[in-house]
């Protein structure tokens, strides 16, 4: 292999537009607000989730399974199996909470009723009530520390 020719190529200096990390607003491009992010973080780590959403859903929803960490997800027939990735199911009730893995849920599929974790769920259709606390809920989940 040669060596690169690295004088074609134009690097970004200090003076270029760096706008991409900013937000735009009335008084120009600015930082996203980090008092507003942490204040929300304390919220959710202060947040005990199944009574938050137990007061927050309203039973029974509509979802679709968008994710599955399941490697049998790939085995013949698996895609068949009931609740699976992309299979579309509701939300019965809150079943329980595990410390690692989240908060888990029963569901019924085509007459069908299972336990899926809610963080691989996503409420359909967006204009659900349900559609916010499900996604804060996820979106927390995979960011927590």
């Amino acid at each position: 292999m040669g060596v690169a020719n690295l004088s074609n190529l134009n690097f970004m200096s200090n003076a270029d537009d760096h706008r991409w990390d900013l937000n735009a607003g009335d008084k120009g491009y600015l930082p996203s607000c980090d008092e507003a992010f942490n204040r929300k973080l304390e919220e959710w780590q202060a947040r005990n989730w199944s009574d938050w959403l137990a007061k927050n859903l309203t039973f029974p929803f509509s979802v679709t399974r968008e994710e599955d960490d399941d490697d049998a997800y790939f085995a013949p027939g698996a895609a068949k199996a009931p609740f699976r990735l992309g299979h579309k199911m509701d939300v019965l009730e809150l079943a329980e909470e595990d410390v690692d893995r989240g908060i888990i849920v029963n569901v019924r599929e085509k007459g069908q009723t299972g336990y899926v974790l809610l963080d691989d769920l996503e409420v359909t259709p967006k204009t659900n009530p349900n559609f916010w606390p499900v996604r804060e809920y996820v979106v927390w989940f995979a960011n927590r520390c």
